[in-house]
This record gives structure tokens, C-alpha cells and sequence, in this order.
């Protein structure tokens, strides 16, 4: 029921703002040679390209979509230069190195194509044209002031981190810093870092739990693989235990709904993967038919609404209709239309 609800929902938001469209719909298919690239299968990869088939079968378009082999820049090189001597002019690429990416990005700029990185950043200066994907700082900033509040402005926080090398960490673990520095009753009490997959979570997240149960009211997790793993942690405990740790965590992973729907973990931020991917290719397609960014911008973030038990079976719709918004405002904020000839 839940799954036919979210697809209805989906349905609706689309065909009320297909009518919106762009000008770049109405251009020519064959200017449209778009492909789409992600460096490696992973559940995120599969949401974007979800958000990538909707904008196909809005615009009729299709879009080249390849999966590579292994996560690294040589095999996006390959594969991604292999499309453009097929005739591709717009990437959506997933940057396998956020700096090496830019010699690729160059080469195919150089020779008249148009790059948009989802999910990721290059580093900047770079040859792509936009960035599509979660505002990074934001979402962190977001997430740890709902845990604050329903911690009740007071009390102790365990920080759980990914690699804390990777720049959207670093940013993440400021942002969290910068909000708990506002609330004199609130403070961290313990960080756990360098978490790269499930079973090591819940390895780290457990010992340090064991070590300052009596301390610990929040938990706040900026990763999938960190929240996927407190997931599993505080389920257990507050299940079987008079206190309730407080958690926000992000993605909305399928135990992570289920954890959230049965009342054992409060809330999770979920991004927009399938608005990135949708944003992404049409950003994409008004390139290639004259479109030109405005000076200065580059980001076009695709939101982030919060999953609670009151919305659980209603926020796909929620992302969906803040794709449409942050579509019909591209050509205010992002984007200046072709200029009309005068003949």
C-alpha cells in the first residue's frame, strides 16, 4: 500500500508541473545526446537513476546511462570518453576523484560538451557547469538542531562520523559543532570516526555506547553507513531499556524506515537522490540548447525534508514536488535562456 501511495504521489507532482516544462523540452531530441555515469553500483546510485528514467519519460528523451566497473578515475576516464566518441555532448557524472575528475571534465569541454557533477563536488575551479546534490552543510546543520530540540536543549551528544579525510565529513562534523556551540546545556561527549562499512559501525558505535551509556541523550549519525548501524544499535536499547536515546541520522535506508515506523529511532534526513537525478539531466539538455549559467552560480541543491513517523508514507511525494520547485525557478536563479535572434 505504502509503495503504491509514494508512486500515485510521484505521478500527480509530475504531471502537475509538467505543464510548467521548459524551453529546452520544446528544443531539438537529436541536440539532446545526454548520457549519465556513476562510477559503481550502490542503493544511492540507483535512486538517482530512478529521478533520470522520470525526466526520460517526461521529455520523451532518452538518456545514455553506464554503471562502471570499479570506483576509480581511470575506469570513469575510459568509460566516459568512450561515450564521447559516440557522440555524447551532456554528462551527469558522479566524480570518482573529486580533483583527477577535472582532466577528464577539461578534455571534454575542450571538445564542446557540457559537464553537471551529481552527488559530489569537483574541486573548484572546475570545467563542470553545476553541481546537483544535497546543500552538505545545510543538512548537517538541520539534523543537529532537531536533535537538539528533542533533546530538549540539553544534555550529551555522540557524534558518529565516516572517514573523517573526506571533505563532506569535515564539513558535516563542523556544521554539528557549530550548532551544539549555541546551546550551553548541549555538548558532545564523545566522536566516533572512520566508519566504512555496517559491521565496523556497529562495532565502534557499540563500544562507545557501552563506555557512556549513563551520558549519552542524543545520537546524531551524517553518513549512511553510520546510520544504518546506529540504526541496528538503538533498536535494541530502546527497545529493552526505560531510556530513549535520542537520533537523527540520513537516508532513508529500508531498516532505517522500519526503525523510525515502529517508534524505535526518531527521524532520518533524506536527501533527494531522485530530484538530483532528474535536475541533473535537465540542467544537461538547457545547455545543449543555448541555456547559459548565471554568472556565479553553480550549486543547485535538490533539498532534504526530515522522515518522522507522521510522514513516513508520504515524503517521496515531498522531495518530488521540490524537484518541480527548484525546476521552475532554475531560469530565475541558475540559468539565462537563449538569447532570441534578431534577424
Amino acid at each position: 500500500m505504502r509503495k503504491i501511495l509514494i508512486l500515485l504521489l510521484a505521478v500527480v507532482f509530475t504531471m502537475v508541473f509538467t505543464c510548467i516544462g521548459s524551453a529546452a523540452d520544446k528544443g531539438d531530441p537529436a541536440k539532446s545526446k545526454i548520457a549519465w555515469y556513476a562510477p559503481m553500483p550502490h542503493p544511492y546510485f540507483s535512486a538517482v537513476k530512478r529521478g533520470v528514467e522520470a525526466w526520460e519519460k517526461e521529455t520523451g528523451i532518452k538518456v545514455k546511462k553506464v554503471i562502471g566497473q570499479e570506483w576509480s578515475q581511470q575506469n570513469e576516464n575510459e568509460n566516459v570518453e568512450a561515450l564521447a566518441a559516440q557522440g555524447y555532448r551532456g554528462f551527469s557524472i558522479y566524480p570518482a576523484d573529486p580533483t583527477a575528475a577535472n582532466g577528464l571534465y577539461d578534455e571534454l569541454v575542450k571538445h564542446g560538451a557540457y559537464v553537471v557533477n551529481f552527488g559530489a563536488k569537483t574541486t573548484e575551479p572546475t570545467p563542470a557547469s553545476f553541481y546537483v546534490g544535497t546543500d552538505i552543510r545545510q543538512a548537517a546543520l538541520d539534523a543537529a538542531e532537531k536533535l537538539c530540540k528533542l533533546m530538549g536543549y540539553k544534555g550529551n551528544i555522540l557524534n558518529v562520523l565516516e572517514i573523517v579525510e573526506d571533505v563532506n565529513t569535515i564539513t558535516r562534523k563542523k556544521a554539528i559543532e557549530e550548532v551544539v556551540a549555541k546551546y550551553p546545556n548541549v555538548r558532545i561527549i564523545g566522536e566516533v570516526a572512520d566508519i566504512k562499512t555496517v559491521e565496523e559501525g556497529m562495532q565502534k558505535i557499540g563500544d562507545a555506547l557501552s563506555a557512556h551509556i549513563k551520558e549519552v541523550d542524543g545520537v546524531i549519525c551524517t553518513g549512511f553507513t553510520t546510520t544504518v548501524a546506529a540504526t541496528a544499535i538503538l533498536s535494541e536499547f530502546n527497545k529493552k531499556h526505560k531510556k530513549y536515546i535520542r537520533f537523527v541520522g540520513i537516508d532513508d535506508d529500508p531498516s532505517v524506515l522500519k526503525a523510525i515506523r515502529e517508534g524505535l529511532i526518531d527521524t532520518t534526513v533524506a536527501q533527494n537522490p531522485w530530484g538530483t537525478g532528474y535536475l541533473s539531466v535537465e540542467l544537461l539538455n538547457r545547455l545543449l540548447h543555448g541555456w547559459t549559467p548565471k554568472p556565479g552560480a553553480y550549486s543547485v541543491y535538490a533539498g532534504h525534508v526530515f522522515v518522522t513517523k507522521k510522514n513516513i508514507d508520504t515524503y517521496f511525494g515531498e522531495l518530488v514536488h521540490l524537484t518541480m520547485i527548484t525546476k521552475e525557478h532554475l531560469e530565475d536563479k541558475v540559468m539565462n535562456p537563449p538569447k532570441k535572434r534578431v534577424d
